[in-house]
């Protein structure tokens, strides 16, 4: 198998320029990166670059974008030793946890990386952050999806973006970093997913299908109402305090949440906290939540359960299926 690696360009700060309305993706990244990094090239594994026909800002990322980079992956599989996904911050963590379920059992690394300022600019992270990047997917044996960023490898299904404008963008709350990247790059093989079994699936996802509501000092079951009013919902990602408490002295809004699941829309509750899990026995407020059949995220992020559940959705899980699947482990997004 050759060392070769694929990089996929689908937008994002890495190769953006600036326009009279601000910073945006532009064509040509694979002539812009070959001049960049023309004094290191023969010092880094052989690549290829490959760009999505429409480049997308990832801020205006939808789930349909995450076939399509699951399908210009795999169109490609076995020409290649692994690849490297270039993503705009904003949402990589999402797109990271959503091609882990896609891609589960995967024999190949598939990392996500990018930067904090374009590669054309003067102190751009985008080289650095490429160059291991692309190391790490020609020569290292990971097996998953992950986010490099900064000097750590992070699995994908655990990170998120805890920092705007710092180098150090991403975090992984719960679960240690994959490698940790200095002079040498230490991979800590113990922390990554064991060998198994392809099994890769591309759905057709429907944007409405999943929607995310924080609880709050005054929510109310009107709130809850309107956020569920699409008959296109599927499930909910319920952003609760602490280890899973919710207002349950406002029985109007228990009582919209009850009509919720009893109208089969899977609510799953997950933690506003960065670090940490649900635990919806722990106070009475978080075992209302579990008499009226919300499910525990266990310590999910948001945005693991957010593309968990699209998956599982997009698949055809019945109600029952998926409040049965969500505790589950599919590819390492949970303890």
């Amino acid at each position: 198998m050759t060392s070769r690696v694929l990089v996929l360009h689908t937008g994002g700060t890495i190769g953006m320029r600036p326009s009279p309305r601000g910073y945006r993706p532009m064509a040509g990244f694979g002539q812009l990166l070959g001049r960049q990094l023309r004094t290191t090239a023969a010092e880094l594994p052989a690549f290829d670059v490959v760009e999505l026909d429409t480049l997308i800002d990832s801020a205006n990322l939808r789930p349909a974008h995450w076939s399509a980079i699951a399908t210009a992956l795999l169109a490609r599989w076995d020409d290649y030793a692994g690849f490297v996904v270039l993503h705009g911050t904003d949402t990589m963590a999402w797109s990271a946890s959503a091609l882990s379920f896609m891609l589960r059992g995967s024999d190949k690394p598939v990392i996500f990386t990018g930067a904090q300022i374009p590669l054309i600019e003067p102190r751009s992270d985008a080289p650095r952050n490429l160059q291991t990047a692309l190391i790490l997917a020609a020569h290292h044996p990971i097996r998953e999806v992950c986010v490099y960023f900064d000097r750590r490898l992070l699995r994908g299904n655990r990170s998120s973006k805890l920092k705007s404008t710092a180098f150090d963008a991403f975090d992984s709350p719960n679960w240690p970093p994959l490698a940790d990247v200095g002079i040498d790059i230490a991979l800590h093989h113990e922390m990554l997913l064991p060998a198994s079994s392809r099994d890769f699936v591309v759905p057709d996802f429907n944007a409405e299908a999943v929607a995310v509501l924080p609880v709050y000092p005054g929510i109310s079951a009107r709130t809850v109402d309107a956020v569920l009013d699409s008959p296109s919902v599927r499930a909910l990602v319920l952003r609760t305090y602490g280890v899973g408490n919710a207002p349950d002295a406002d029985q109007p809004l228990m009582d919209a949440l009850a009509r919720a699941v009893a109208r089969g829309i899977v609510v799953v509750n997950t933690t506003q906290c960065a670090n940490g899990r649900v635990h919806q026995g722990s106070y009475a407020t978080g075992a209302s939540l579990a008499g009226i059949g919300v499910v525990a995220g266990a310590d999910m992020t948001l945005e693991a359960a957010f593309a968990k559940l699209h998956f599982l959705s997009a698949g055809g899980a019945t109600p029952a299926a998926l409040g049965a699947t969500i505790g589950q482990a599919l590819s390492g997004e949970l303890s």
